[in-house]
């Protein structure tokens, strides 16, 4: 149906729900993505005791700035809590009927 103006183009609307699906999904990618990182670090951490060097990623980054790398330690921690309570009906994979 074309719109009384004439133009096919029209405004979006995006309703609340989609809006809190969307930012779900991307807290979800974010949690996801830190806790790849924190547990490739904790690896890195555990061959490097074994081999007797320093292979954390983050202190080797941010070592000159420890309350920095704390909060990364931090946000890791709560995105594998996050993860924890939160995955099995964020996850496509876990959840067949899709998001929520």
């Amino acid at each position: 149906m074309r719109p009384e103006n004439g133009s096919y183009y029209t405004e979006r609307t995006t309703t609340p729900a989609l809006t809190i699906s969307f930012i779900r999904m991307k807290l979800h990618a974010i949690e996801f993505i830190l806790v790849i990182v924190g547990a490739l670090n904790w690896g890195l951490v555990g061959i490097g005791g074994f081999l007797g060097g320093n292979w954390n990623v983050v202190n080797l980054i941010l070592g000159g700035w420890p309350q920095v790398e704390w909060i990364v330690y931090i946000l890791v921690g709560l995105s594998a809590v996050g993860l924890m309570f939160g995955h099995k009906k964020e996850c496509r994979s876990c959840n067949p009927s899709g998001m929520m």
